[in-house]
């Protein structure tokens, strides 16, 4: 007897024509986000700032970086003229300083090169620091309602279960198809109310894990939902083992109390930010050696009090294992301090950018100083 032959589940009803901007503003006049702080006034300058935030960002997590953001810098000459270290020190703990960087630049560009005035044409907003496609076209669709399709995480998750689309959405003739489709779909007008709509869905229905197709106004003419593909798209990026590697971090501190802390080069990994002296693992695996790198590259002697345990921190290419050791300075050379990039830093005092490992290895510094005996 041959076998019983199942016919593929068909797809949901095809998407054409206005139907997906029509459901999506309605549903957006009722259900969306109107009351996020850079929406009032929705200025380029506002909207800039908080798509930059937003990338790799929730959005509970950005409100209150770009209130205060906002507060010290409130416009872009404000931003430009700022020392980089005020701007990184508001951007602490956000993650992916290059944004912050980017943004400074950014700013000092268009006072220089546009008097000011954040740029109105597509080109030029690409051509600032730290703005790719998608970012410029959410600048200007929402700010100004100029028509541009955007292509952010929440979209693509959107357009791979709308649609069907499978393959990783960073693969390149995947994302040539889904920004085909972003094209196809964006209406030529309510461009601003589209934009914050659709964003507005993969944020709070269309999500990652769990999505709520019963509260979709797209379930009807989905294709994921039709054939109970949700849960499996957007398909998963590869999956890669991550390398580890090591890096032992001084916490040095001097009669007064203060940190020996080293600005870090200016590309790369916490690129300008002040750091902790870093030393390959390899190099200094013993005391002996740790007391010689002191002496020959920080120009000090020091006394070793502590060994703690290695901290592991994960960027998205690799992990980082951090030994920190803490010492006491007790002798210095009068050419430490003639170096640029060296800072004995106060926690109560100075405000620099710190990244999230170096800010809680000092802090949980200082909490044990301050414990009681």
């Amino acid at each position: 007897m041959p076998a019983e032959i199942t016919a593929p589940r068909p797809l949901a009803p095809s998407v054409s024509g206005p139907w997906l901007a029509e459901r999506l503003l309605a549903w957006h006049a009722q259900h969306g986000r109107h009351q996020l702080p850079w929406q009032s006034p929705r200025t380029p300058y506002r909207v800039w700032i908080s798509e930059i935030m937003l990338q790799q960002t929730q959005v509970m997590t950005v409100i209150p970086y770009f209130e205060r953001f906002m507060q010290r810098f409130p416009d872009i000459e404000a931003l430009a003229a700022a020392p980089l270290d005020e701007v990184l020190h508001l951007w602490s703990g956000l993650g992916y300083y290059a944004r912050a960087r980017n943004l400074h630049r950014a700013a000092q560009h268009i006072c220089t090169g546009h008097g000011g005035q954040f740029p109105q044409r597509i080109d030029q907003v690409e051509a600032l620091p730290g703005i790719g496609r998608s970012t410029a076209a959410a600048i200007l669709a929402l700010s100004a309602g100029q028509r541009h399709a955007i292509l952010d995480g929440n979209v693509k998750r959107v357009l791979c279960r709308l649609h069907l689309i499978e393959g990783w959405p960073g693969a390149r003739l995947v994302e040539q198809q889904l920004w085909a489709l972003a094209e196809t779909h964006t209406p030529p007008r309510q461009v601003a109310d589209y934009t914050q709509a659709i964003m507005d869905l993969g944020a709070t229905v269309c999500t990652r894990s769990r999505p709520r197709c019963a509260e979709c106004p797209l379930q009807s003419r989905c294709a994921a939902f039709a054939n109970e593909a949700s849960a499996r798209l957007p398909t998963p990026r590869p999956r890669k083992t991550l390398p580890v590697r090591q890096t032992t971090m001084l916490l040095l501190c001097n009669e007064d109390n203060e940190l020996l802390l080293q600005r870090r080069p200016p590309s790369g990994v916490w690129g300008g930010l002040l750091s902790l002296p870093e030393i390959p693992h390899d190099v200094c695996d013993n005391d002996a050696a740790l007391h010689d790198w002191c002496r020959d590259r920080m120009q000090c002697t020091i006394v070793i009090t502590a060994h703690w345990p290695p901290l592991r921190h994960t960027f998205s290419h690799f992990h980082l294992d951090i030994t920190p050791v803490i010492a006491r300075v007790i002798a210095t050379r009068p050419t430490l301090m003639e170096r640029p990039d060296l800072v004995w830093y106060n926690h109560q005092q100075h405000r620099h950018g710190l990244a999230a490992p170096v800010s809680y290895l000092i802090n949980q510094l200082y909490r044990q100083q301050e414990a009681p005996r």
